[in-house]
């Protein structure tokens, strides 16, 4: 008796769709106080006085790392924010303060100014679509992180912290060899220590 056949796994595509319908069917509250909560735990590592920390401008319903990089700042980090070169090529970043102008970049994402300083950074908080408990993140599909990731560790250690709320978690993400896992993820509900794996 031939065996039925197998269910197939669902593509990156539809795991992506599915935590971002669930992370959209967030209200507004449920966002801003797993934001807050994100920066009253803080951290969980230590950071060096002037060490940069770089952050994203949320988008999409994304969780908000505003509040946690405000509190970084006050404890002596540096800011940096993105900005999204070419498809295939690293991110680049650029100091950034709290009452900074931002301008549009070429996805239409809030960027700091050209005439900001290019930094390297120490911590990148990365946001995410999905995450599964072996570190791994499912992004939108550009690799502009993976990228980055692979960029600058040839030369500089980098912490990656995922930044995401409880319901983006899912079984397991299809990682493929060129993707880069998280150290950590950092959700309203727990900490994921991703370093031993």
């Amino acid at each position: 008796m031939d065996a039925a056949p197998s269910k197939a796994e669902p593509s990156k595509a539809d795991l992506r769709a599915a935590a971002l319908a669930a992370r959209d069917a967030l209200g507004d509250k449920k966002r801003e106080a797993a934001a807050a909560k994100l920066a009253r735990r803080g951290l969980p590592i230590e950071i060096a006085a002037g060490a940069v920390v770089s952050g994203y401008s949320p988008i999409r319903n994304e969780i908000d790392p505003a509040p946690l990089m405000l509190k970084l700042a006050s404890a002596g980090a540096r800011l940096a924010l993105p900005v999204v070169n070419a498809r295939g090529k690293s991110l680049t970043f650029r100091a950034w303060s709290p009452n900074d102008r931002l301008v549009l970049g070429s996805l239409g994402i809030p960027e700091p100014s050209p005439a900001a300083a290019e930094l390297t950074p120490d911590i990148m908080l990365v946001p995410l679509a999905a995450f599964d408990r072996a570190g791994h993140r499912i992004g939108y599909g550009a690799g502009h992180y993976d990228h980055t990731f692979a960029h600058l560790r040839k030369s500089h250690a980098v912490t990656a912290i995922g930044l995401a709320f409880a319901a983006q978690e899912i079984q397991s993400v299809p990682a493929l060899s060129h993707d880069v896992a998280l150290d950590f993820v950092l959700t309203e509900k727990d900490v994921f220590d991703f370093r031993s794996k």
